[in-house]
């Protein structure tokens, strides 16, 4: 494979892991209501500064809306077919597949940390 299709595929590679990672920090915004408390106090974080974290409520539109823009970013270039592929150093036989699973992975704990607000009455 030539350098600059090699440059090419590793460029779409690392825009899909940034955009996942925005994705997944839009998502933990969105859900600082509900989810990251928990998660805070499961950790060990406990104050009752954590009380004004409600004041971000108004915020979360925003960040769901972030969230699936980023999301939706990355699996085009995640699960669109590859330009350039080299066969025989099977390049893309490698990174394309892992690249998904982890896009796979993160998309569904994006949708569980989302959907927390949904289901956490049903808890208590």
């Amino acid at each position: 494979m030539s350098t600059l299709a090699r440059q090419s595929v590793d460029g779409t590679e690392r825009k899909a892991g940034r955009l996942i990672a925005l994705g997944m920090l839009a998502a933990l915004l969105a859900s600082t209501c509900c989810v990251l408390p928990l998660a805070l106090v499961l950790i060990g974080v406990t104050g009752a500064w954590m009380v004004n974290l409600q004041a971000l409520k108004p915020v979360t539109p925003y960040a769901i809306a972030l969230t699936a823009g980023a999301l939706a970013w990355a699996g085009w270039l995640v699960f669109r077919p590859a330009r350039v592929c080299d066969l025989e150093s099977g390049d893309c036989a490698t990174t394309r597949p892992l690249m998904r699973r982890v896009f796979i992975a993160c998309a569904l704990f994006v949708a569980l940390l989302l959907g927390f607000p949904l289901i956490a009455p049903l808890f208590y």
